[in-house]
């Protein structure tokens, strides 16, 4: 049986690396769903073991923050918040700064995903009746997301994990994330406004094909169901900085008041919930349990210690959340590395590597290839080579300033 799940894993975790299978038309979702359920029907776990391998916290928190995100997002908030933003009367250069820190605030608390696929149209549209090229724009959209969403524990998906998994301090390691990041947006900004060399109305990259809109690009702004959005964010922000309730069932509450609406009927709001991402988690959490509970996962780590290569330690952990972040995605390496998060920073390294990597290619990060979805329904293409030139540079710089970091609270 052990051979069995071992395989299932390696085909599982191939999937995660080549965004598939070959000659099947799944996703990494539909794998780690497969390989899930070929675990169950083989008896290597059973059914009722699978549900206690779920961690439903982390569940319970991507979906209650989903549900306030469709909030916001129904409300027009989203699209309110850019389209005033892009019609500052600002210089280029500037304007890309407040687009970096607008885009970054709202990714630590609202999620990067959800950022990145209410903003883009609108930001792809302002650009173009300002007469700006909106790539260095839609670039700094996708690593500003990135960046700040590693500032909080809510700002992703990885993050949500290990938060509710380690039972980190919110505002603890909101304040030990924030200098790396600031630092890291900084950057961002000096390498795309270097790159650009004032060329802020370059002629557009176009794929050749109308634009295509879908019909939820925009939403008209509603105050009220904006107004409502943001105070259950704010209550929420202020239950996990000042109180000891728990943080999943403080948002599943949030999530209920909010589907209690006169005007948004549940079925829009359930509609935006990303349920891909939650079956993700499923599977993964079913797969790696069968993994681990077989021993080899221990062995393995206990073999490498022996070999001189330590993954608790900070150093190796931080340079293999960067290789695997990379290698299966952030999600899948995270599962796997939680086991060894033992140090008191390891939570922190995590967090920070596995997000902060996502910036290196395209297909690292849901919140890139987001926004190269909405260029290419815009008629633009924001292919792998373009994000590259940005990415690379972005994504070595960021970790080298998270590395330094790292050293210097180490040395402490």
């Amino acid at each position: 049986m052990t051979v069995a799940i071992l395989i299932i894993f390696s085909l599982v975790y191939l999937g995660m690396i080549l965004g598939g299978l070959p000659f099947l038309q799944l996703d990494r979702t539909g794998v780690a769903l497969l390989g899930a359920i070929s675990l169950i029907g083989i008896g290597a776990i059973s059914p009722e073991a699978a549900v206690q391998a779920l961690h439903l916290p982390t569940l319970i928190l991507l979906f209650a923050f989903m549900v306030l995100s469709a909030q916001l997002r129904l409300g027009g908030f989203y699209a309110a918040v850019t389209h005033r933003l892009t019609t500052l009367p600002i210089e280029p250069p500037l304007l890309l700064g407040v687009l970096i820190l607008v885009v970054a605030a709202l990714s630590a608390v609202f999620s990067n995903d959800i950022v990145c696929l209410a903003v883009a149209p609108v930001l792809i549209d302002t650009c173009r009746r300002r007469g700006l090229d909106p790539m260095p724009y839609l670039l700094a959209l996708a690593c500003a997301a990135n960046i700040g969403s590693a500032a909080t524990l809510i700002g992703n998906p990885q993050n949500m994990l290990i938060g509710a998994t380690l039972r980190l301090s919110f505002s603890g390691y909101a304040m030990e994330a924030i200098t790396p990041v600031l630092l890291g947006l900084l950057v961002t900004w000096g390498i795309i406004t270097g790159q650009t060399r004032g060329r802020w109305m370059a002629p557009l990259v176009t794929t050749g094909v109308a634009p295509v809109r879908r019909a939820d690009d925009v939403s008209a702004f509603n105050r009220w169901q904006t107004t409502k959005g943001l105070t259950v964010a704010g209550a929420l922000l202020g239950v996990f900085l000042f109180t000891s309730w728990p943080h999943e069932a403080a948002a599943l509450v949030g999530a209920g008041i909010l589907l209690t609406s006169r005007q948004l009927h549940s079925r829009q709001m359930l509609g935006l919930v990303d349920w891909e991402l939650l079956v993700l988690f499923i599977g993964l959490f079913v797969v790696n349990h069968a993994l681990q509970h077989t021993g080899l996962v221990a062995e393995a780590v206990g073999i490498m210690a022996a070999a001189g290569v330590p993954l608790e330690q900070p150093e190796l952990l931080f340079g293999a959340t960067v290789l695997l972040s990379n290698l299966v995605s952030n999600v899948p390496a995270v599962m796997l590395l939680l086991p060894v998060a033992t140090h008191p920073l390891a939570g922190l390294i995590l967090a920070l590597a596995s997000t902060l990597a996502g910036n290196l290619l395209l297909v690292g990060s849901i919140a890139n290839l987001i926004v190269a979805d909405a260029a290419l329904r815009q008629g633009l293409r924001l292919d792998w080579r373009m994000h590259a030139r940005v990415g690379i540079p972005v994504t070595l710089a960021t970790l080298i300033i998270t590395a330094g970091y790292f050293g210097w609270r180490l040395a402490r």
